[in-house]
C-alpha cells in the first residue's frame, strides 16, 4: 500500500483537520499511537477528574453554573454507561479522555461540552487519572494482603503444635514449628504491606490543574481540585507534575519485592510437597496430559515464576524513564500496560497464595520425620554452657560428638554417656533429655523464637495487624 493511500484518511478523534493538521493520519500512526485499548480502565477516575475540573473552572468563571450542572449531568450519564458496559468506543478515540469527551459532547452538544477542556491538557489530566487510579488499586491490594494474612494467622494457630524441620543452605539445622515457618514468610508479607502504605501519599497528590507544562492560565484553585479529588495535597511543580512517574516506578518496584517473597513462600511449599510434609489441595494443582499419577503444584510453579517477569516490568519502565528530557513526552504512555499488569497480577497472587495456605494440609508424621537427632547438636553444646562452659568450648565438644556418630555409623542420640564423657566428662546422665524436639523448640523462648508462647504473640500481632489493612 503506497503512503498517500495510508494517510488519506480523516484524522480521528477530537484533533482532526482543519486546525494545525491539514491532512489525515497514517491508519497504521493512529494505531501505533492510540491507548485507548488499556487506559480505558481508568474511565470513572477521568470522570471523576472532570468533575471536579468542571466544578473548579465554575468557580472562576469560565463556566456557568448552568453550564456547569448540563456537564456534570452529562459527565454522569457517561459514567453510567461505563457503568453497565454501553459505552461504545468507537473510531476516533485515541483514548479514555477524547472517548469520554467525545460522548459528553454528544449528549450536551459541542456548545457547552467544549468548554470542559478550557486550561486543561491531557498531560494534566492522564496524571491526574493514573494517580486516582493507583491509589484505588494500592488500597484494594491492602484489602487483599489483609485477607491472605488473617487466613495465614488461623492456619498457623489451628497447627500450633506441629513441628518441623528448619533448614539453613538447605541443611537441617534446628526444629521449628510449622507455624513458626509460614509466619516468617507472613512477617515479609507485612513489610510489603507497610511499605505500600508508605506509597500511598506520595502517590495522592494533585497534579490537575498544571496544563501542559506551565500552569493553569485562568486561576484554577488546584486546593479545591484536590479537596474535591481526595489527594492529600497539590504537586509542587507544574513541569514535574506533567512528567512524574516516580509513584508507578515506586509501585512497580514493590510488587516485584511482594512477588519475590510469595515466590520464597512457594518455592519452601513447593519443596515440603514434594517431600510429603504437605498437601495441596487439588484446587490449585493440575495433572499431567500423559502420566495419570501426577498432581503437579502449577498453582505454586506459576506464583514462583511470575517475580521474574514483575522484576521485569520495574526495570523496564525506569529504562524507558532515563533519557527523557522536561516534560511531557510519549513515551510516558508505556507506563500504563505495566502499571496495570502488575496490579492484575499482584492480586491474582494474592488470591492464589491465600487459597493455597487456607487449604493445605501439613503432614505431621511426615514433617516429625524429616527431622533428625542431629539438628539437637546446638542443643548439646547448649547444655554445656549451662553448665558453665563457654560456647566456642561446647561448640567444638558437640562438633566432636557429632563426627563420633557418623565414624560410628550411628545416630548422635544414640551416643551412651560413656562415650560423650570420653569426649568431655562434664556430661552427666541428665544430657539425655537433650534428644528432645519439644523441649529443644520450648527453649527458644525469646521474642519472635520458635517457642508456642513467642509464636502465639506472632500470631496474635500479625493478626491485628492485617485487621488494620
Amino acid at each position: 500500500m503506497s503512503g498517500k493511500e495510508e494517510v488519506s484518511g480523516a484524522r480521528g478523534g477530537l484533533f482532526g483537520a482543519g486546525g494545525r493538521f491539514k491532512g489525515g493520519t497514517d491508519p497504521i500512526m493512529e494505531k501505533f499511537n492510540e491507548s485507548i485499548g488499556f487506559d480505558k480502565r481508568m474511565w470513572a477516575q477521568d470522570i471523576r477528574g472532570s468533575i471536579a475540573y468542571a466544578k473548579a473552572t465554575t468557580l472562576v468563571g469560565i463556566l456557568t453554573p448552568e453550564e456547569s450542572s448540563t456537564i456534570i449531568s452529562g459527565l454522569e450519564k457517561v459514567h453510567a454507561e461505563w457503568a453497565s458496559d454501553t459505552f461504545v468506543i468507537q473510531p476516533g478515540d485515541e483514548d479514555i479522555h477524547t472517548a469520554n469527551e467525545r460522548r459528553l459532547t454528544e449528549i450536551i452538544g459541542p456548545e457547552v461540552g467544549g468548554k470542559l477542556h478550557t486550561g486543561r491538557s491531557r498531560n494534566d489530566q492522564v496524571a491526574t487519572d493514573t494517580r486516582l487510579w493507583i491509589v484505588d488499586a494500592e488500597r484494594d491490594i491492602l484489602k487483599d494482603i489483609g485477607t491472605l494474612l488473617e487466613g495465614a494467622c488461623e492456619f498457623a494457630t489451628t497447627h500450633i503444635d506441629v513441628l518441623m524441620a528448619g533448614y539453613t543452605h538447605l541443611q537441617p539445622a534446628q526444629p521449628i514449628r510449622f507455624s513458626h515457618w509460614l509466619m516468617s514468610h507472613m512477617a515479609a508479607i507485612t513489610r510489603d504491606a507497610e511499605r505500600l502504605r508508605e506509597l500511598i501519599p506520595r502517590a495522592n497528590m494533585c497534579p490537575l490543574g498544571s496544563g501542559a507544562l506551565a500552569g493553569n492560565a485562568f486561576g484554577v484553585d488546584r486546593e479545591f481540585l484536590a479537596k474535591e479529588l481526595g489527594f492529600d495535597g497539590v504537586t509542587s511543580n507544574s513541569l514535574d507534575s506533567v512528567c512524574d512517574r516516580d509513584f508507578v516506578v515506586e509501585f512497580l518496584m514493590w510488587h516485584s519485592l511482594l512477588l519475590t517473597h510469595l515466590s520464597q513462600l512457594a518455592e519452601d511449599l513447593i519443596i515440603n510437597n514434594m517431600l510429603k510434609c504437605v498437601e495441596m489441595d487439588d484446587a490449585y494443582a493440575t495433572g499431567s496430559s500423559l502420566m495419570p499419577q501426577k498432581k503437579n503444584p502449577d498453582a505454586l510453579e506459576l506464583l514462583r515464576g511470575k517475580a521474574g517477569v514483575a522484576l521485569g516490568r520495574s526495570v523496564g519502565l525506569m529504562a524507558t524513564l532515563k533519557g527523557l528530557p522536561r516534560a511531557y513526552n510519549k513515551d510516558l504512555q508505556e507506563d500504563k500496560v505495566p502499571l496495570f499488569d502488575a496490579v492484575d497480577t499482584v492480586k491474582d497472587c494474592l488470591a492464589i497464595a491465600t487459597g493455597v495456605i487456607v487449604t493445605m494440609k501439613p503432614n505431621p508424621k511426615m514433617l516429625m520425620k524429616a527431622l533428625c537427632p542431629e539438628m539437637l547438636a546446638t542443643d548439646l553444646a547448649d547444655y554445656l554452657v549451662r553448665k558453665g562452659v563457654p560456647f566456642r568450648e561446647t561448640h567444638h565438644i558437640s562438633g566432636a560428638c557429632v563426627r563420633l556418630a557418623e565414624e560410628s555409623g550411628v545416630s548422635i542420640d544414640t551416643l551412651t554417656l560413656e562415650q560423650l564423657q570420653n569426649i568431655d566428662a562434664r556430661f552427666e546422665a541428665d544430657v539425655l533429655n537433650v534428644w528432645n524436639y519439644e523441649v529443644s523448640v520450648e527453649r527458644k523462648s525469646s521474642i519472635g523464637g520458635t517457642a508456642k508462647a513467642r509464636v502465639v504473640e506472632q500470631i496474635e500481632k500479625c493478626s491485628a495487624f492485617a485487621k488494620t489493612l
